[in-house]
């Protein structure tokens, strides 16, 4: 009887892994089968896919270049190998920390800026109900963002000149007593920095909220207005709460470029004056790689901020899956 049992038992067993195993094929043969459904879709990937794999990818063999002293001249792997050498020297630099600093500040300011002025517009903008004016505010709020920063560096220069349109309103309401070199001190800016941000990328960035408001059922909205709710009430109970997946997921992704804080606008608008504000990571890796030569040592802090970007991202969707948020993954 015992051994009865025991070939009933690997029977049942047999039988389960069989099943198993039927169960993955079929899983495999329905993935293929929806893949071969939108092959056409597959097709219009691929040249992102090869450009993502190419440039995003394939690049990352130079990594190996933080840990030589490397000389232009010479194949990859037949460099000088220091190991740790270049971070040591990274970390030990005082320069490095100014630029560290620069670069979380800045960001920090572009993001709450960024999230905060292009919710607050797709909010206004959702409300208007004169459709014209609606999209000429649209329109104006997005054509910043396609000026190059060359032309918007230039713009932002000459508005902040001593002899600029900020300077003259304000010595005209008597808000200062003499012209102020406003690029010319540092301490302002950060604050020019996240006012040319919002600027020239606001209106861009209102698209995907104004996207997601629309997925909302118009039919909340409707039962709000019988029960007397007035439009800011509208907002914050049926509005805000139909975007939050969406603000979640580009809090999340933005965390994950929190050391990019720009490149373009800090070198057109930095100079000697408030270099000590204005030069962050990336200018830091251009100076040391291709004025000083020094490789390894920009390859070395290049690699630095991509693992604390990947930290951040990481940790930021583990934390909104345990709250319960949408994530990436």
């Amino acid at each position: 009887m015992e051994l009865g049992k025991g070939t009933v038992q690997v029977g049942k067993t047999a039988v389960q892994l069989a099943k198993s195993n039927n169960t993955g094929t079929s899983r495999f043969k329905t993935f293929f089968k929806e893949l071969s459904k939108q092959k056409m879709l597959m097709l219009m990937s691929l040249p992102f896919l090869l450009w993502v794999i190419i440039f995003k990818y394939l690049p990352l063999w130079g990594w190996t270049i933080a840990f030589q002293k490397f000389k232009p001249a010479k194949d990859l792997f037949d460099q000088k190998w220091v190991g740790l050498d270049n971070f040591k020297f990274l970390f030990q630099e005082q320069q490095f920390y100014r630029v560290l600093r620069n670069t979380l500040v800045m960001s920090s300011i572009n993001l709450v800026l960024g999230f905060v002025t292009a919710i607050v517009l797709a909010l206004l903008l959702n409300e208007l109900r004169n459709v014209l004016f609606k999209r000429t505010v649209q329109t104006i709020s997005y054509l910043p963002y396609f000026i190059s920063w060359v032309v918007a560096a230039n713009i932002v220069q000459m508005a902040l000149a001593p002899e600029g349109i900020i300077n003259v309103l304000m010595l005209k309401m008597q808000l200062i007593d003499h012209p102020v070199l406003w690029l010319g001190e540092g301490k302002y800016f950060w604050g020019i920095l996240g006012a040319t941000e919002v600027w020239k990328n606001v209106g861009w960035n209102t698209i995907i909220y104004l996207a997601a408001i629309t997925s909302i059922d118009p039919s909340q909205y409707e039962a709000a207005e019988i029960d007397g709710a007035s439009r800011l009430q509208r907002m914050f109970y049926i509005t805000l709460p139909g975007i939050k997946p969406v603000i979640v997921l580009i809090l999340i992704m933005n965390l994950g470029h929190i050391l990019e804080s720009g490149f373009e606008a800090q070198y057109l608008l930095g100079n000697g004056m408030n270099l000590d504000y204005s030069e962050n990571l990336d200018i830091f890796v251009l100076k040391y790689g291709m004025q000083m030569n020094n490789f390894g040592l920009a390859t070395a802090a290049g690699m630095f901020k991509t693992l604390v970007s990947f930290i951040f991202l990481i940790a930021a969707n583990n934390i909104a899956k345990r709250m319960g948020e949408s994530r990436l993954y």
